[in-house]
């Protein structure tokens, strides 16, 4: 986490250093990344850098968590407006993602250059890996009548599933660099094969 000495910058100053950091781990995944790249960009002393990061793994946290806290408020918005249907939701969302211009090669060199770390960071944002507030919030927002299951712990269960799937098409789709149609038209096929249901009762 940022020390306060970055919380207290000046909005622009804070920005600034942002966009350089940001451009440095869009360039190049974060274990390639230059402190001296990000000091230059941003005109400050590396002095400066250690006032407000510890590291740079320290700033590139930073900034997927930025990312995540704005895609969790996404997902909640789309789950909202669509009437807690998850699937479209998770369509919806996907789609957003993986047309995002401005975070494309940070989010690319993010999903190419996967730790469990950073893995568990993105899937907080419309997952929740354990049954906390997160879970409370989303599972009152998902229309579970809808869905085949009996308890708050098979939802559990089906979010990973389904959060398991769309990080697997998140990885495909920048590793083959996949067209935003070609992406989708898996991911539909994939959501559709879960909402079906994959077992055929021949009774």
């Amino acid at each position: 986490m940022p020390k306060i000495t970055f919380f207290n910058l000046p909005k622009d100053k804070k920005e600034t250093l942002i966009q350089a950091a940001k451009k440095e781990f869009s360039r190049v995944p974060l274990y390639d990344a230059s402190i001296t790249n990000i000091i230059k960009e941003a005109g400050i002393p590396r002095g400066s850098f250690y006032q407000y990061f510890e590291d740079k793994e320290d700033a590139f946290f930073f900034l997927l968590n930025e990312l995540m806290k704005e895609n969790k408020f996404n997902f909640i918005h789309l789950l909202s407006s669509n009437n807690g249907d998850l699937f479209e939701t998770m369509i919806e969302f996907f789609r957003i993602i993986i047309s995002e211009e401005e975070n494309f090669n940070f989010l690319k060199n993010t999903f190419l250059n996967m730790t469990h770390r950073i893995e568990s960071n993105f899937s907080r944002s419309f997952s929740p890996n354990e049954r906390n507030e997160n879970f409370e919030k989303f599972s009152s927002l998902i229309n579970k009548s809808t869905l085949n299951i009996s308890d708050e712990s098979e939802l559990f269960h089906i979010l990973q599933i389904i959060a398991a799937v769309t990080f697997r098409n998140f990885v495909d789709k920048f590793a083959r660099d996949l067209s935003i149609e070609e992406a989708m038209n898996t991911y539909l096929i994939e959501m559709n094969l879960l909402k079906k249901g994959l077992y055929r009762d021949t009774k």
